[in-house]
């Protein structure tokens, strides 16, 4: 059995199922924090700053950890723009609080006629006068980028929409693909270990979706942990050309 010196962990599926706890889950991180193993939630969802990410594992879940052990595609897109052209600085934004606010800690502030950027993530209150702000800011020449492919999110009532379909009407208003960073792109992968200061032998991905979290492991070159406790089965898995590194039924079997 394989040690690692760092763990990348998705949250949905992975770490609990929508409200309801997975206790093997935290069990896993209180062996992590027992032998100093660092480990970060890389996770696709936009919509919320770190702090509020740990406060709801912490709360809701008595998974104990800081807003330093998280990372979300808010983040790495705020890394990715900041890394691009130093002599970049403005955006327009359709997005949440957390997606925002990621961006204004970069040090870019925000413009709605000629940005040099327009990001896009889920947006809960999203309207026309966004996309068409958007539409035209990418016409005018601003880089298109999207937070996260991800086209639904779970929630108590179903399948919602999720960024990939807020990103996917202002592709189809442009007739431009976006810019993605989120899983199962490399991008968030690379600012993820970067932030965790590791080489990629010594990571493993951590997740319960093959599309997106072993995905992205794989597209990255690292190794991957898949968890068979929310989204991805053992039968759709199997008929994958390339398969994780590590099966799991649940993350009690696996020792840090």
């Amino acid at each position: 059995m394989k040690k690692y010196a760092g763990y990348m962990i998705d949250l949905d599926g992975t770490m609990y199922r929508g409200k309801e706890k997975i206790p093997a889950a935290k069990r896993f991180i209180e062996r992590l924090q027992k032998h100093h193993i660092p480990f970060l939630f890389v996770t696709n969802n936009s919509t919320q700053t770190p702090q509020q990410v740990a406060d709801n594992l912490t709360n809701n879940f008595e998974i104990k950890v800081t807003a330093d052990n998280v990372y979300t595609s808010a983040l790495a897109t705020a890394d990715y723009m900041a890394d691009l052209d130093d002599n970049k600085r403005s955006v327009y934004v359709i997005g949440e609080f957390g997606l925002k606010q990621a961006i204004l800690d970069r040090g870019f502030h925000f413009e709605e006629k000629t940005p040099d950027y327009v990001v896009v993530g889920l947006d809960y209150d999203v309207t026309y006068h966004k996309f068409e702000m958007a539409t035209l800011a990418i016409k005018r020449g601003a880089h298109f980028i999207g937070t996260n492919a991800d086209t639904n999110l779970p929630n108590e009532r179903g399948l919602v929409p999720g960024a990939g379909s807020v990103i996917a009407l202002v592709e189809c208003s442009t007739q431009q693909r976006a810019d993605y960073v989120g899983k199962p792109e490399t991008i968030i992968m690379e600012k993820a270990l970067k932030k965790m200061g590791l080489n990629k032998e010594d990571v493993v991905m951590v997740g319960d979706n093959y599309m997106t979290d072993i995905q992205a492991g794989i597209n990255f070159g690292i190794d991957t942990m898949l968890v068979y406790t929310g989204v991805s089965t053992k039968e759709q898995v199997a008929q994958k050309t390339i398969l994780p590194t590590i099966e799991l039924d649940s993350l009690d079997e696996w020792e840090v």
